[in-house]
């Protein structure tokens, strides 16, 4: 390595016109510079260089290792790139996800992503619990809402939109609440203690913000469990829009509060270890989401983000 290195900082000393200048360029000082070319002379055993007070001109041999040594870089680059891209063949992605997004947003991608990368295996482990996202080998986490303060990188990736609803069966029992004030008077399907998104938020047109504990008789840890619930008449959850898009389509469930639904919205984010040196495997499935996303975004209502 500290050969290319070498070769790099002659390469810089030539197309720079100088040690002083390549020392700019590089951040190193003229010393650094001239020993660097000392040692590459010193292992050629040539000299690269006529060296006078006024000028610095390459010998005949430097004239004929320029270009050599520029094709030695230039092959040990596409070297690396190879070594990237063949960690796309056998690497293993894996991502943890709420398990509702993982369901409705990721799991029907995964065929068009598998075509574009057939070697690369996905492994998928799911929770809501909080902790840390990326513990236990995990190179990509989908987090919703408001994220904890961390030296990881979070990434937008679209904007999900809570709804408040229930089955008509369960509005003929217990009647329909006209305003969320009257959430306080029905059976709200929430998540349990444990978990985040338990405080339903409302906002105003004045822009005024209430937040509401929507308490109820039965919890659960997981969205599905909440929408398996809301289904079955058992009361009134707040659930992601993306979850229950065909049950609102067909009646299954009913909206309640509509007006109020641009304003609950939560970013869901990708959250990874850092932007230098990212990993292809994570690249290639962030770059995807992204594209998936914006694509879904007119048909489906999805709100990309970058």
């Amino acid at each position: 390595m500290d050969r290319l290195r070498d070769m790099q900082v002659f390469i810089r000393a030539v197309e720079d016109g100088g040690f002083s200048a390549a020392g700019r360029s590089l951040s190193l000082s003229p010393s650094a510079i001239s020993k660097a070319i000392a040692r590459l002379e010193n292992r050629l055993g040539v000299a690269l260089f006529n060296r006078s007070l006024r000028s610095l001109a390459l010998t005949p041999e430097g004239e004929a290792f320029y270009p050599a040594a520029r094709q030695a870089i230039a092959a040990a680059e596409e070297a690396e790139a190879l070594s990237f891209a063949s960690l796309r063949v056998r690497d293993v992605l894996r991502i943890r996800s709420v398990p509702t997004f993982a369901i409705h947003c990721l799991a029907p991608l995964v065929p068009a992503f598998r075509e574009q990368n057939p070697a690369l295996r996905l492994e998928f482990m799911l929770g809501n619990e909080p902790g840390n996202l990326l513990e236990g080998g995990v190179d990509l986490a989908i987090s919703i809402g408001e994220l904890p303060d961390s030296s990881l990188v979070a990434r937008p990736v679209m904007e999900m939109h809570w709804v408040i609803c229930a089955t008509p069966s369960y509005l003929e029992r217990h009647g329909t609440p006209s305003s969320p004030s009257e959430l306080s008077e029905h059976e709200c399907l929430n998540f349990n203690k444990r978990m985040p998104w338990r405080t339903w938020t409302f906002r105003d047109v004045d822009r005024s913000v209430h937040r509401i504990r929507a308490d109820g008789s039965v919890t659960a840890n997981q969205g599905e469990m909440l929408m398996a619930l809301a289904r079955a008449g058992t009361g009134i959850a707040r659930l992601a829009d993306f979850q229950i898009r065909q049950d609102l389509a067909c009646g299954r469930l009913v909206r309640l509060f509509p007006e109020h639904e641009r304003q609950m919205a939560d970013t869901v984010y990708a959250v990874y270890q850092s932007r230098r040196h990212l990993a292809q495997r994570v690249r290639v499935f962030l770059d995807f989401m992204e594209t998936s996303f914006a694509r879904k975004e007119g048909a489906l209502n999805l709100h990309g983000g970058d």
